[in-house]
């Protein structure tokens, strides 16, 4: 009876446990994976100029029409950066802190998402950056007294009451997914914002964030998931126009479906120049033919459809229809570095379906004239593969842990330009 309550729980999202499924244990995938290096109309890819001139753009427009729907607001015309507050002095004197809200329609009383940034006081010229959101609020990524509760609607899931209001109880609550000190005193500056700033992640709000600002999103415009990846570049808008940032060190990452909105931010703004994908699953760097963890029935449905175009739903039991898959979202980040991190018991996010992603890519990253995924083979846990497009694979479930980090810090130090030295 135990091994078939504990077969039940394994296999409910979130519930894991620390031990990887054995390589190939499952088919690669379920029908044919698109070549990323083949053109709609049967023309190979053999050389960079082909890639950038005719693949790549076939490959974004698929994404638009298929997955995460075209993104319909640019820059906008009014956006205005306000610094709320500077702290010389934060984090026991290692960072400059700021608070800067990104006003989208230019006022206080419009459309906006809060950025904390913090700097290294340590850095002798313009520091890198890595700049992802969060679940809950900024709050709830450090137990920094003086930071405010947002005014707007925070996931709240693990949170003291579960209505997406925040509550000074929770302060600090995910601070382990952001350890601030550590990144600075790698040389590294960290800038976040919350999800739920941007736009409330539920059903029928999308008037309340970007996607309000232009015409109503039709079948095979942007879903949630773009408005979040365009939040991003917004911040990257900020970030470059101050002076104490690398404007051409600044790496973008993500978590779960915040790593998914990370990835196409990088697959449409090639400003980043490293990406980071924390368990991005099925809809991000996971194969979604792979018949293995989490369906795009379920992505596709009441409770998440309105992440992605509402024309992503075509393919609900259906995934070997899909035009493109998570290998062709990495090749689009192509020749830029790009770490894969997985969880061995992460199952819904199908973590050797994660490394298989990357290995789609590689033909794409070789033509650029990178090194690729040095791996052929599903990486033992804990052992970072370091080349262009880098995996690291270790034990336990769908979060953010320190391991992460080190193992992200490690991959930065060594793909950006010039980089910190390390403590």
């Amino acid at each position: 009876m135990l091994p078939a309550v504990l077969a039940a729980l394994l296999a409910l999202p979130g519930v894991s446990d620390d031990s990887p499924p054995k390589p190939g244990a499952a088919p690669a995938v379920a029908g044919t994976l698109p070549d990323p290096l083949v053109c709609a109309d049967g023309t190979p890819v053999k050389d960079a100029a082909a890639w950038r001139d005719k693949r790549r753009p076939e490959l974004l427009r698929l994404f638009e029409s298929a997955v995460y729907g075209r993104t319909l607001v640019g820059r906008p015309e009014r956006l205005r950066f306000v610094l709320r507050d500077e702290k010389k002095n934060a984090r026991g004197g290692k960072a400059t802190r700021l608070r800067v809200g990104v006003l989208f329609e230019g006022r206080e009383d419009g459309r906006q998402m809060e950025l904390l940034v913090y700097l290294p006081n340590r850095a002798k010229g313009p520091a890198p950056v890595f700049l992802g959101l969060n679940f809950d609020g900024n709050f709830d990524t450090t137990e920094e007294p003086d930071i405010p509760l947002p005014a707007h609607w925070v996931n709240g899931l693990f949170q003291s009451g579960h209505d997406h209001k925040p509550r000074e109880a929770d302060r600090g609550r995910h601070r382990a997914m952001f350890p601030y000190d550590l990144i600075l005193d790698r040389g590294y500056g960290v800038a976040t914002a919350g999800y739920g700033d941007v736009e409330p992640d539920e059903v029928g709000r999308w008037k309340d964030g970007p996607r309000g600002l232009g015409p109503p999103p039709g079948r095979g415009d942007w879903g949630a998931l773009g408005a979040w990846a365009w939040a991003l570049s917004r911040a990257m808008d900020y970030l470059e126009s101050h002076p104490r940032v690398d404007r051409k060190r600044v790496a973008v990452f993500g978590f779960s479906r915040l790593g998914k909105a990370a990835l196409w931010a990088g697959a449409q703004d090639e400003r980043f120049a490293l990406l980071v994908s924390q368990n991005s699953g099925k809809g991000g760097v996971s194969l979604m033919k792979r018949p293995v963890g989490e369906p795009v029935e379920h992505l596709a449905g009441k409770d998440l459809g309105h992440w992605f175009a509402p024309d992503f739903a075509a393919y609900s039991k259906n995934e070997q229809a899909l035009p493109v898959d998570g290998h062709a979202l990495a090749a689009l980040l192509a020749p830029r570095p790009l770490l894969i991190l997985s969880a061995a018991g992460d199952a819904w996010s199908d973590p050797e379906g994660e490394f298989l992603g990357g290995r789609g890519a590689d033909p794409v990253y070789r033509l650029l004239g990178t090194d690729g995924l040095a791996a052929r083979e599903w990486p033992a846990p804990q052992t970072l593969v370091s080349s262009t497009i880098g995996y690291y694979l270790r034990p336990g479930g769908h979060d953010v842990t320190l391991d992460d980090w080190q193992a992200t810090l490690f991959f930065a130090d060594k793909h950006l330009a010039d980089p910190p030295t390390q403590k």
